[in-house]
């Protein structure tokens, strides 16, 4: 392993892999920029009340399920994203959030977000679609 590479490891961590899908028999890991990438997903798809241990935890998306795709909801949904990233990863600096209407599903958005990794000052970004209908 790489001094460069172990130094991210170290200060992002690493853990399993999201979803959970066998390889080979192993567990897979996720580590580094795919650590954040995941706990950015993880974030904004977990509705605060699911975890037991964390029950403020999640960006409470669900909410908006059924709203109208305006600006309003839009703005909505942007700020709630910022919020819920600036509280729950400290890993890092959030540069901007977008949410963007999809150009062919009129319910569905993109939440675009870029950020820095505060560790080395990468930069990198986090598209999510999002749709406020559901879809079964």
């Amino acid at each position: 392993m790489s001094e460069d590479r172990s130094l991210v490891t170290r200060h992002i961590g690493f853990g399993l892999a999201w979803p959970l899908l066998p390889q080979d028999g192993r567990l897979p890991r996720a580590e580094g920029l795919a650590r954040v990438r995941q706990a950015l997903q993880m974030i904004l798809e977990t509705e605060p009340g699911e975890r037991l241990m964390r029950p403020d935890f999640g960006c409470g998306l669900r909410r908006f399920l059924q709203q109208p795709n305006n600006g309003a909801t839009r703005a909505q949904i942007e700020a709630a994203v910022r919020e819920a990233l600036q509280r729950w990863e400290p890993r890092i600096e959030l540069l901007d959030v977008a949410v963007e209407p999809d150009a062919q599903v009129g319910s569905a958005l993109w939440i675009l977000v870029d950020y820095r990794l505060r560790l080395d000052g990468r930069r990198d970004n986090f598209v999510h679609p999002f749709h406020l209908a559901h879809l079964e």
